[in-house]
């Protein structure tokens, strides 16, 4: 079975403007989703279908594919359906061709995980129906105004003595997060519901920003578990590349400056043998560096890597990187320490983090390491992708 997610992200936002590229927890939230669908074992290839330049290069960043929203479905008052229809159309005309199943991301739901994502695919599989969405158990009493203005019961019958909850037949309410469809009934029915639909009760927070109030609320509960959403290791062999950050990586970033104004800074040896590994594994190495000092150069020539320094925009220099070398997103490896490493950390398959990493990078990372930096990073990384048959 074929599996592909689609994420439609408009550009517009009355309720809050630019919404969909906002960083929640450093990461924008369309990233977020992207990033989810990616790990998600089910998920074959990731598309996002937007009408903003912005989102589909933020999106591109983040691993997935673009597809470009035409005006005509891109406003206010257009459904859903229609940019999952027009992204079939694109499908349908792509070397791959239609797949099975087409999973619908939102992401206005920020917490969603790939872990959700498989189950909601499984059990659509599982109880063989053709539709799945997430869910949320619900036992709030939903209520109305009858035509005379006074509140009348919807989900209970308040003129009978309340139900306690333990007695209430379960309820379900959407949560707006996954849907998934086989493609042949939702193209024949054009609607997410197609045939026999099966709800699938998840956990995640149950939280759709679309207003600053939303947002608030999001960054709130970001803010108390102080981690990104929970992200799956890359498959076995699916690691190509590694790409590190210099200062608090390679070092434990301090200087030594002498009173002639010379630079140096302490290394470790054990950090060398760690990328000799790799090299000898056919790994691609590139150090990428903010640090226009000339013993970042030094230091890569000693451990015959290539290096990008003095790099400002360090996420468009990786991307430009990444084309030139033929990788996807998810086959690059990335270590770093810093806020400037973050938006790399974040497109890239797998983050790894020193243990005295800054908050924001640990924040991001899948693995934080146990050494610090220029005390051991890289060779536990490298002993790390080694020991776990992440290298392909």
């Amino acid at each position: 079975m074929r599996v592909v997610a689609v994420i439609p992200a408009r550009g517009g936002s009355k309720g809050l403007p630019g919404k969909n590229i906002r960083p929640l927890g450093g990461v924008p939230l369309v990233a977020r989703t992207v990033d989810a669908a990616l790990h998600a074992a089910s998920i074959e290839r990731v598309f996002v279908s937007s009408d903003d330049v912005e989102i589909l290069k933020v999106a591109r960043a983040a691993g997935a594919h673009a597809i470009v929203r035409p005006a005509e479905i891109s406003g206010a008052t257009a459904s859903s359906e229609s940019a999952l229809l027009h992204a079939l159309e694109h499908l349908k005309a792509d070397q791959a061709g239609l797949p099975d199943i087409l999973v619908f991301l939102q992401c206005t739901s920020p917490f969603t995980t790939s872990a959700d994502i498989d189950l909601v695919v499984d059990t659509m599989l599982q109880k063989e129906a053709e539709s799945a969405f997430s869910a949320v158990e619900d036992h709030g009493f939903i209520w109305q105004e009858d035509s005379a203005g006074f509140a009348e019961g919807i989900t209970h019958d308040h003129t009978k003595p309340r139900q306690r909850r333990q007695d209430m037949t379960p309820r379900y309410r959407e949560n707006g997060a996954i849907y998934a469809m086989r493609v042949e009934p939702f193209l024949a029915e054009q609607t997410r519901f197609c045939g026999r639909t099966v709800l699938v009760p998840v956990t995640a927070p149950t939280i759709e920003i679309d207003t600053p109030e939303d947002w608030d609320m999001a960054e709130a509960f970001e803010v108390s578990r102080k981690v990104r959403p929970p992200r799956r290791e890359p498959r076995t062999g699916r690691i190509k590349a590694v790409v590190t950050d210099f200062d608090g990586v390679h070092t434990d970033d301090r200087v030594l400056v002498s009173q002639d104004g010379q630079e140096a800074v302490l290394c470790s040896r054990r950090d060398g043998m760690g990328i000799e590994r790799l090299r000898d594994r056919g790994v691609r190495l590139l150090i990428l560096s903010k640090e226009a000092n000339p013993v970042v150069k030094a230091r890569a020539a000693k451990l015959k890597m290539p290096v990008q320094n003095h790099v400002d925009d360090k996420l468009s220099a990786l991307d430009a990187w990444r084309t030139e070398h033929g990788l996807e997103w998810a086959e690059i490896a990335y270590i770093g320490n810093d806020i400037n490493d973050v938006a790399c950390m974040a497109a890239c398959g797998l983050a790894f983090a020193p243990a005295d990493a800054h908050a924001d990078a640990l924040a991001v990372a899948d693995i934080v390491l146990e050494a610090s930096g220029g005390k051991g990073a890289l060779r536990e990384m490298s002993d790390t992708l080694l020991a776990r048959q992440l290298i392909a």
